[in-house]
């Protein structure tokens, strides 16, 4: 990977967040790790809202997505990453305790990159999360420009 991706987590149950990072670390991955709470959070960071932390032009992300979130849910932050012509670019991970298949098959028609279901049993979620680092291990992520 020719410059290091940013790992966006919008997690607001802490427990789930640290079993991701921790996972995330098992599977080999030092990237960055930027955590947020809830969807507003993620958009502002990503659109540059606010007087909060903002992305960087040049850099590459990749969002792990929780889709049952406060303020604003997951399939919300989706639909507006993917409607901006540069933020589209970001591959988008939702992370659920769903599997509807009119949820998962609603997140790929707005754009997702996959879809991860949190198991209530540990050791699949846990592969799951193995799964995206190897994925980050070895695809080309582009990189975020332009000015909102």
């Amino acid at each position: 990977m020719n410059k290091e991706v940013i790992v966006l987590i919008a997690e607001d149950d802490e427990g789930h967040a640290g079993l991701i990072r921790k996972n995330l670390a098992r599977a080999g991955l030092i990237n960055p790790i930027i955590h947020f709470k809830d969807g507003q959070e993620v958009i502002d960071y990503l659109f540059r809202y606010g007087d909060g932390p903002h992305r960087t032009s040049g850099n590459a992300y990749i969002l792990l997505l929780d889709i049952r979130m406060p303020k604003l849910d997951g399939v919300e932050v989706l639909r507006q990453i993917k409607a901006d012509p540069e933020l589209r670019k970001i591959p988008v991970v939702m992370i659920t305790t769903t599997d509807d298949p009119r949820e998962v098959a609603h997140c790929h028609t707005l754009g997702c990159s996959n879809y991860i279901t949190k198991p209530l049993e540990y050791e699949s979620f846990v592969n799951a999360v193995r799964q995206v680092g190897l994925f980050l291990a070895v695809v080309q992520v582009p990189t975020i420009n332009g000015e909102h």
